[in-house]
């Protein structure tokens, strides 16, 4: 199983902004769960602590194999994903790797 894990800071000129994006982004990668072969899991989590180095979001998601993973990232949903989110993402960070 290998376990995905990107967080991300985004876009917004004033809270409530902000955090319509973030619910834009959590609704956006929810709909894909059931469309992604592989996928065993997925959660996006919004930041809560709200110190200034933490991130916004993250998304955790677990996939049988490293090729669901590598698939995922080329599948449509996840591009349209992707792109229907274009902008409003401003940092990204990534962590995948293999769960015994």
């Amino acid at each position: 199983m290998i376990k995905h894990i990107v967080m991300w800071n985004i876009l917004g000129a004033t809270p409530d902004e902000k955090a319509g994006n973030l619910q834009r982004l959590k609704a956006a990668f929810e709909g894909m769960r059931t469309h992604i072969p592989g996928l065993l899991r997925l959660e996006i989590g919004v930041d809560e602590s709200r110190v200034d180095y933490a991130c916004d979001v993250v998304l955790y998601s677990e996939f049988e194999s490293r090729q669901a993973l590598n698939d995922y990232a080329e599948h449509p949903e996840h591009l349209r994903v992707r792109r229907e989110l274009e902008g409003v993402r401003i940092a990204r960070h990534q962590v995948d790797f293999e769960a015994p």
